[in-house]
């Protein structure tokens, strides 16, 4: 009786440390999974934000990190080639070459 009681406990140990090892990997791939999302969100951002900059001579670049649209006269919406992409409603003074941003939102598939 003692004995299976005993062996009993040793699998429950057993059963714990299978499942906190397996948490600590899943963990372990959440924050991986996470941190590589920061990068991607910050690289598309600062594609936006260069477009964004350099709204005036982005037809001069040979490569062009956005896709640009213009709305109305004065109103361009920009979207990122990066994923995920960062699409960003801007007004553009003509006078001084000012941009604005309206709204920003992140683009879903």
């Amino acid at each position: 009786m003692i004995l299976a009681w005993v062996i009993s406990l040793l699998l429950l140990c057993a059963s714990l440390v299978i499942h906190l090892e397996r948490l600590t990997a899943l963990r372990m791939i959440e924050l991986k999974t996470i941190e590589m999302a920061q990068k991607n969100f910050i690289a598309a951002e600062k594609a936006v934000l260069d477009c964004e900059k350099n709204l005036a001579t982005l037809s001069v670049l040979s490569e062009n990190p956005c896709f640009i649209q213009a709305i109305s006269k004065d109103i361009w919406l920009i979207t990122s080639k990066h994923k995920p992409a960062i699409q960003v409603q801007l007004a553009l003074d003509e006078k001084s070459g000012v941009t604005t941003r309206l709204n920003w939102r992140q683009v879903f598939e």
